[in-house]
């Protein structure tokens, strides 16, 4: 099988040389002049050693830089069963829907400004105890509203990948009534799409804290499921995006929903264990990181078996 999947990458990528267990072709990605693209089929790998350009999934080469019957014939290779419902979703005749675009709260002030009047203390004091850093409000571009309907808050704009704003969420931090306050808009959005990169690891989580604590490249589906038909879940599966999912322990069966449908797709999936921590944006970012780095990959094969033991 390792010959057969070498020569279909050989078709993709062209000719190539052995070191040791791996082989090196030209990178795709960076079209680098010499062949740094090093991959290991016995352990399904590669890495670029110029533009870094790397996955655990050799499948993400295939179905990103060769045309479908190729994949196809990977697939058998696997196993897999044909994934024919990634046209679907994608159809011609699909609606095409508004692009969403609102206004932040007139009040609204950056908490990323020098010189903040002293009435901005206590949404500072709160960033602070949720772990928020300076860099972090200057990153997801917080601020916060002392007065008008978002009276108390703090506010985290979402920007779309033109760079408007297209929702915000908004976070008492006094302890007034509905902890969140969000705008009448539509959460059929990718929140901050703007600085997602979809060809490096992705990390799915519930909440905006959730996501500051995971990092840049994360993105909160806000409470909300992920549907096959959202804007997030298709440019994941348009992008062949590796995610982890990381969602509250309390959400086992959004979890379970979501990594299933992501596995019709061929999504290379990790699940990341948040038990212990009522969500991740109660952990430290070291603790973040050494879960994520434990977190399980799930298989479209092995799906059945890691529900019938209790893992998923």
């Amino acid at each position: 099988m390792e010959g057969e999947k070498l020569q279909i990458l050989k078709g993709i990528l062209g000719n190539f040389y052995n070191t040791n267990e791996e082989h090196l072709f030209y990178c795709p990605k960076c079209k680098h002049h010499k062949r740094k693209l090093s991959v290991n089929v016995e352990k399904d790998a590669f890495k670029c050693w110029v533009c870094d350009y790397h996955g655990r999934s050799l499948r993400r080469l295939v179905r990103k830089f060769a045309d479908f019957r190729t994949l196809q014939k990977w697939d058998k290779l696997d196993g897999r069963e044909d994934v024919t419902k990634f046209d679907d979703i994608f159809s011609e005749d699909s609606e095409v829907e508004e692009i969403q675009r609102i206004d932040l709260p007139k009040e609204f002030t950056s908490l990323a400004n020098d010189d903040l009047p002293l009435a901005m203390t206590p949404a500072l004091n709160y960033l602070q105890n949720r772990g928020v850093t300076k860099q972090d409000i200057l990153h997801w571009k917080i601020g916060c509203c002392m007065g008008g309907d978002y009276n108390n808050r703090v506010v985290i704009p979402s920007f779309d990948e033109d760079g408007y704003v297209n929702y915000f969420v908004a976070r008492t931090f006094n302890g007034s009534w509905r902890k969140y306050l969000n705008p009448p808009a539509s959460k059929n959005i990718i929140f901050n799409e703007l600085y997602l990169d979809f060809d490096k690891d992705l990390v799915i989580v519930e909440g905006i804290f959730d996501a500051i604590i995971a990092g840049p490249n994360s993105v909160p589906i806000l409470g909300s499921t992920l549907r096959e038909n959202s804007k997030l879940f298709q440019q994941i599966v348009k992008n062949d995006t590796p995610v982890y999912i990381g969602l509250d322990v309390d959400a086992e069966r959004k979890t379970k929903k979501i990594i299933k449908d992501l596995l019709n797709y061929g999504t290379e999936l990790y699940k990341i264990d948040t038990s212990g921590f009522d969500d991740i944006g109660s952990m430290s970012r070291q603790q973040f990181l050494t879960a994520k780095g434990k977190a399980v990959r799930y298989e479209s094969n092995d799906y059945l078996l890691y529900e019938a033991l209790g893992e998923l």
